[in-house]
């Protein structure tokens, strides 16, 4: 039983067609209904149709990414339970449509957050990175944080502003719509509203928002658990604090602690290679083996990072990241699973008839099946010789 190939689809707006995910080779779809807004329910028959276009096409539907968790619950403020409600709802119109695998975040008000979207490569092809200089330049001069030089070195400080001044004023608006941007086909946060959520979140800080993820889950277990439902958490992206705001999936410890917090099966973890890679400290084969029995889901994509924790994402055999025993701690517990473990390769370079394209960030078609072809690659390697 091999792992099942999957592709996220942002649906039937998507660049990316189904008919270009199946000639990529993949058997499964990764998608949501991305045009309801956060909070509010996903109509059963909204559901049904998403479900309906994508099995049409000769594909299932089999994880849903994500039922995002509204800015209400992950603070626990006052109108927490009328999203919380909405959210079981959700899950339960899921679990009626037949989809049972639910991949969501925890990140506080921003999703995955870069500070280039197009960073070329020597090969010309064009990439997603993170810089430190520019997110502290963004946090000196756009959002202007009060004691902020405080939670930056002095040599990065200089550098920032040494980067501001360089700056065209073209790149500094840039630079700020990509920090606020949070999920590329959903609505930007707008400055002032970070503003103020980053002053909530300071008195929420990671110890709340830990109490706050748990309270989520145990709020939603009874009907996960009657609809068959699991909840795949995905890590931190960076998996480290960005402009004050607390993160509570980084690394191992943070894994270990959800999961062993709440025991139950729904309650899993989706391994994101490329988000945990980017942590200077995180060993990514040791994650995936201490992790393996509550891994539902797995993204697959690396990263280069440099000694100041900058990174820009890589070749999806070519990184920091050890694809090779990743992949095959993977194949091996998959063997044991009564159902097998999806995955899709998560991002991919800008590359080839591509970089003339119109493309949703890191979600471009031909670089991520570059990517899938070189982890099929790889799986079917292991899964011959293991």
């Amino acid at each position: 039983m091999s792992l099942i190939q999957s592709w996220r689809w942002f649906g039937p707006n998507d660049p990316v067609s189904l008919q270009d995910i199946r000639q990529a080779g993949a058997s499964d779809v990764v998608s949501a209904l991305h045009h309801i807004p956060h909070g509010e329910v996903w109509p059963l028959d909204e559901i049904l149709e998403r479900k309906k276009i994508i099995e049409a096409a000769g594909l299932v539907w089999s994880v849903v990414e994500s039922v995002p968790v509204h800015e209400s619950i992950k603070t626990r403020a006052k109108d927490c339970e009328q999203y919380l409600e909405n959210y079981r709802k959700t899950l339960d119109h899921l679990a009626q449509a037949g989809i049972g695998l639910v991949c969501y975040n925890f990140m506080p008000v921003l999703d995955w957050t870069r500070t280039d979207l197009a960073r070329e490569l020597p090969s010309g092809a064009k990439a997603l990175s993170f810089d430190w200089a520019d997110l502290a330049a963004f946090d000196l001069f756009v959002l202007k944080r009060n004691r902020v030089e405080a939670e930056y070195p002095t040599s990065l400080l200089e550098k920032a502003q040494q980067s501001w001044i360089a700056m065209s004023p073209e790149r500094k608006q840039e630079l700020s719509d990509i920090i606020l941007m949070g999920v590329p086909t959903e609505k930007s946060m707008t400055l002032e509203g970070l503003t103020a959520s980053i002053s909530l979140y300071q008195t929420i800080g990671k110890a709340g928002l830990r109490e706050n993820l748990l309270y989520f889950l145990r709020s939603i277990q009874s009907t996960c658990e009657k609809g068959g439902i699991t909840m795949t958490l995905h890590p931190d992206d960076p998996p480290y604090s960005i402009l004050g705001l607390p993160r509570i999936a980084t690394g191992l410890e943070d894994l270990k602690f959800i999961t062993e917090s709440i025991k139950d099966s729904f309650n899993g973890i989706c391994l994101c290679t490329g988000s945990l890679g980017a942590g200077k400290e995180n060993d990514l084969p040791a994650i995936t083996a201490a992790m393996a029995d509550r891994i539902h889901f797995v993204h697959l994509r690396n990263v280069k990072k440099d000694s100041l924790g900058n990174f820009h994402e890589s070749d999806h055999l070519d990184g920091d990241v050890d694809m090779y025993r990743v992949m095959k701690i993977l194949v091996s517990t998959n063997r044991k699973r009564d159902k097998p473990i999806p995955f899709r390769p998560d991002h991919g370079h800008q590359m080839l008839d591509d970089l003339q394209k119109q493309t949703i960030p890191g979600y471009s078609g031909i670089g991520r099946l570059k990517g899938l072809a070189e982890l099929r690659g790889l799986e079917l390697a292991l899964e011959k010789y293991l």
